[in-house]
């Protein structure tokens, strides 16, 4: 089941389920449920699953447009669009972060953005190929056991989170952009402080690697851009196996070309259970009522290997057949007073 957020032709949030060219709409039968989040804390209080909750609606009211149509509009034109699957009407109560040097093919591009060598299992050269190697030695313990923790960062609140067709912005500071195809948990914390993981959903978690290459110290703050998640929120993917694509355009012309991106368990040196395990572990992750978007890492960047940077105007198209319909992005500049120094007044 995949659930989507959107704005009808009256500029109204929804919530409603894609079924095939169809777009049910959970918000016509249920005024109330204006949000995946208001759907989520009815499951709650009714002690079901999402899925459980939503079963018996699937047979619900029709919208006059298609998913084809809210997938191919843009937001201000005047037409529904789709949301973000996930939000919260609070944006300093989303909590955007991730996990790196998870997937097994994710080292080789790291390291050589630290300026190493891919690593030998016998001798690590760098601080990341040091990080995965212990992920592979740790990173998927026993069940009920506690594991090495994977490298973790926080991107930020609500304010930077973007949905289908809207701008990745590369802001005047920044030295490049660089996409980052993705999986991303989508999670709730309840009423009793526990985390509830609703499903995964296709994420492009855009980050300035030309900042990070100059020293691996510089990664926190490569990461405080904006970031994209959607279309849609799958409530059914094990996370075990999938295959992901990311394409780049310039003028209709394809810059880069991923190829296939193996993402889930099976291609992981970290288990889903210790990724989640190490991000709830910190008590202020789980206050009642915080919306939690966990990246969970790619096999492949773009920037290690290209010649070009970002500009204005480029698409970044993140793609993955038989999970959901593909997440689609423009880049635009940003933060054009931050290109001089910020001055701070005195109060």
């Amino acid at each position: 089941m995949r659930i989507i957020q959107f704005v009808n032709e009256k500029n109204q949030p929804r919530v409603g389920i894609h079924a095939g060219e169809q777009v049910l709409d959970l918000t016509a039968i249920q005024p109330e449920w204006n949000s995946t989040y208001q759907v989520f804390q009815q499951a709650h209080r009714n002690q079901v699953t999402l899925t459980e909750l939503l079963e018996d609606l699937r047979a619900g009211v029709v919208c006059p447009f298609t998913f084809q149509q809210l997938w191919e509009a843009s937001p201000g034109a005047g037409q529904p669009y789709l949301l973000p699957p996930l939000t919260h009407q609070d944006p300093y109560r989303v909590w955007i972060t991730g996990t790196g040097l998870t997937h097994t093919g994710s080292m080789q591009s790291r390291d050589q953005m630290h300026g190493g060598q891919q690593a030998t299992k016998n001798e690590p050269e760098t601080d990341s190929a040091r990080m995965f190697a212990m992920g592979l030695a740790g990173g998927q313990p026993e069940p009920g056991k506690r594991g090495t923790a994977p490298e973790w960062f926080y991107k930020g609140n609500g304010l930077v989170l973007r949905g289908h067709h809207e701008a990745l912005d590369i802001p005047a500071f920044a030295r490049d952009g660089g996409e980052e195809p993705e999986l991303v948990g989508c999670y709730i914390i309840d009423p009793d402080g526990i985390p509830c993981r609703l499903g995964f959903a296709l994420g492009n978690e855009w980050s300035d690697h030309a900042t990070e290459t100059i020293n691996y110290l510089y990664l926190a703050p490569s990461k405080l851009r904006s970031c994209s998640v959607g279309p849609e929120l799958n409530l059914d993917f094990q996370f075990d196996d999938l295959t992901l694509r990311c394409l780049v355009e310039r003028e209709a012309e394809v810059l880069y070309d991923s190829g296939q991106l193996k993402s889930g368990e099976q291609f992981m040196c970290h288990s889903l259970a210790n990724c989640e395990d190490h991000h709830f572990k910190y008590p202020q992750h789980r206050q009642p009522g915080d919306v939690h978007l966990h990246y969970f890492g790619t096999s492949k960047l773009s920037h290690s290997t290209r010649d070009w940077t970002y500009e204005p105007g480029d698409v970044i198209r993140v793609e993955a057949d038989a999970f959901s319909s593909p997440l689609v992005n423009h880049v635009a500049a940003a933060a054009a007073e931050a290109a001089e120094p910020i001055m701070v007044k005195r109060s």
